[in-house]
């Protein structure tokens, strides 16, 4: 196991720098070290490695979530109103709806199966486009008609929304029904696991501010609660609606709401575990992709891909529909919805390990969402800053 964590660790970070100067996201050089040295290429990876990979993924998404949680300001929201409301959900479900339709039809999956495919692939990658928002705020681009804070909001809560869409799918595969019983339950297990997570955060803030505790102990504190909360989410009977990946969202929240000082210290630790996870997530998912399977559905693959981006788009128009955005603006705002990456990385292959007879063809299918859609957003964002009203003076 020591040799495989050498060249997840040491062979991740040089192929993710290589890239990086090449103008090419470096996770995608991570997942090409994963396929490389996984059990379908040299097969060097030690089989102990593979057998926990799913649970090393998982506490890359915990790790991610709390991030969204802890930067997640509701403000953001009412400040830019509705278009980054409408851009939380409408197109990632546009998406949804026109990847599920076409993979129904090209590989003749069950109506469940292409869902799970629709929710995997439309959520947007915070790990490409949060930087880039991050530094047109900082050089005052877009910010005099709050893009970049548009952006933001909406994408944070879009990766939300994929992920408990997603987690209910998977309920219903699991109980072997999408009954309309399934569906009343979703709802329900959201407003649960808000109000769980949102009580507890309070709680711990309470306690953090009346008794001295360090912050590395605070976020070892979090990772616990968070755990806890999936945990629980996973032996629930499906009788007991509770998301507890929304529950650990609200748990940053609330921290972010109530003592915002605090917020800003635990992302700083937060961002150093996840230089971490973001190895070990990507580098794992690499592994687990039989490459065999993408000559089988490249070009179908391509075209639901292509249906879907497509689609998105079109959602992000009507999102920024009577705004004070112009053509170009929008333009730029359906550039930043395109990448790929994280959570596609993070719950790609849980169908495989569920035992979903499609699970193969949706891991390899997510993985080249992300090879082609986060090089290509990263680039658009980066290079089309003219359709972007100019920076204010500040």
């Amino acid at each position: 196991m020591l040799l495989s964590l050498a060249l997840i660790f040491l062979c991740g970070l040089v192929s993710s720098e290589i890239l990086s100067k090449l103008k090419i996201p470096g996770l995608v050089g991570m997942m090409l070290t994963g396929i490389v040295f996984g059990p379908y290429v040299l097969n060097w990876m030690d089989p102990s490695i593979q057998l926990i990979s799913i649970d090393l993924r998982q506490i890359a998404l915990v790790v991610i979530l709390l991030r969204v949680g802890l930067q997640l300001d509701l403000k953001d929201l009412k400040v830019v109103g509705r278009p980054a409301l409408l851009l939380s959900f409408l197109p990632a479900f546009i998406e949804v709806i026109a990847i599920a339709l076409v993979a129904h039809f090209l590989f003749s999956w069950s109506v469940l199966e292409a869902a799970l495919l629709g929710s995997i692939i439309a959520a947007v990658s915070p790990a490409v486009v949060v930087p880039r928002m991050l530094h047109l705020m900082d050089k005052g681009i877009g910010t005099n008609k709050r893009i970049p804070q548009m952006i933001l909001a909406g994408a944070s809560m879009d990766d939300i929304f994929v992920i408990v869409l997603f987690t209910s799918l998977i309920g219903m595969w699991e109980s072997s029904t999408a009954s309309v019983l399934s569906l009343l339950l979703v709802p329900v297990s959201i407003v649960v696991g808000i109000l769980v997570g949102g009580i507890i955060g309070y709680i711990l803030v309470r306690i953090f501010k009346y008794y001295h505790i360090r912050d590395t102990a605070k976020v070892l504190i979090l990772l616990g609660l968070s755990f806890l909360f999936v945990w629980i989410d996973g032996v629930l009977p499906n009788e007991f609606p509770f998301s507890g990946l929304l529950a650990v969202v609200m748990l940053g929240g609330m921290i972010l709401k109530q003592y915002e000082i605090l917020a800003k210290r635990l992302v700083g630790k937060f961002s150093k575990i996840w230089v971490v996870a973001e190895v070990m997530l990507f580098v794992l998912v690499g592994a687990a992709v039989d490459i065999s399977i993408l000559g089988s559905i490249g070009l179908s693959a391509l075209v639901i891909l292509g249906f879907g981006l497509l689609f998105r788009m079109v959602g992000v128009f009507l999102a920024t529909s009577k705004t004070n955005l112009n053509i170009k603006e929008r333009l730029y705002v359906g550039y930043s919805y395109l990448p790929k990456a994280t959570v596609q990385a993070a719950i790609g292959s849980i169908p495989l390990s569920l035992g979903v007879a499609s699970g193969n063809q949706i891991l390899a299918i997510s993985v080249l969402a992300i090879f082609i859609t986060a090089p290509l957003g990263a680039f658009l964002m980066d290079h089309q800053l003219s359709l972007i009203s100019p920076p204010v003076s500040k």
